[in-house]
């Protein structure tokens, strides 16, 4: 294969070169995904295990340890904002319902924030998966071309002279589905993995606003 590479035209190469740079590329980012989202997922189930059983204070200092959970990051972007309007009131001041919803605010903002983090990098593993079979194919129609010149050139159709410009092309095709099916098997499980996790932040983000809510209910 390595001889049929170094003998394809200068367009098969450069096709080549693309595919492998792109898989190159998807491996790295499926790496960074892997690590990414399973640290995410180890943080959100020590958060949530604190945010059950122990006082708010120390569940912030909890959430300041686990920054890879998203609902981590979530809660102590409510924490500190509810801290600062406290400040503002003085001690023993009192925050009012819509000061709350405020901070409910600025949690949706935080939420969409963490989504996009955590969805970064899978648009690149969908375009490798779907765009790479069909550079394959250029790069095959074009090995393909160049075997018919050389028998039109040749003026025989012999096994001899076929053979090795259709075993060129066809280099391309096999490099773009190396490329394509790893792309397209991670970004389908990291797919699955992230939208477990962003339905577990959604739930979080409704129950943490409404125990605000109802904090704020009672003290008025």
């Amino acid at each position: 294969m390595f001889h049929l590479i170094l003998s394809a035209s200068l367009v098969v190469q450069m096709v080549l070169l693309v595919l492998v740079l792109g898989s190159v590329a998807s491996w790295a980012v499926i790496l960074l995904k892997v690590r990414e989202l399973g640290r995410a997922e180890t943080d959100t189930e020590l958060f949530l295990d604190a945010y059950v059983e122990r006082p708010v204070d120390a569940v912030y200092d909890v959430a300041r340890e686990h920054p890879g959970s998203p609902l981590a990051t979530i809660f102590a972007a409510g924490y500190r904002e509810l801290a600062r309007i406290d400040k503002m009131h003085g001690s023993g001041g009192q925050v009012s319902l819509g000061q709350v919803e405020g901070v409910l605010q600025r949690l949706a903002w935080v939420q969409t924030s963490e989504r996009h983090r955590l969805e970064r990098g899978l648009a690149f593993l969908a375009t490798v998966g779907s765009s790479a079979p069909f550079i394959g194919l250029f790069g095959t129609v074009v090995g393909i071309m160049n075997a018919f010149r050389d028998i039109g050139a040749s003026g025989s159709a012999s096994l001899a002279v076929v053979a090795p410009g259709i075993a060129e092309a066809l280099v391309a095709t096999a490099v773009g589905l190396f490329a394509a099916i790893p792309a397209v098997v991670a970004y389908n499980y990291q797919g699955a993995r992230l939208n477990r996790l962003l339905e577990r932040l959604d739930d979080f983000r409704l129950e943490y606003s409404e125990s605000m809510r109802r904090a704020i209910s009672r003290v008025a």
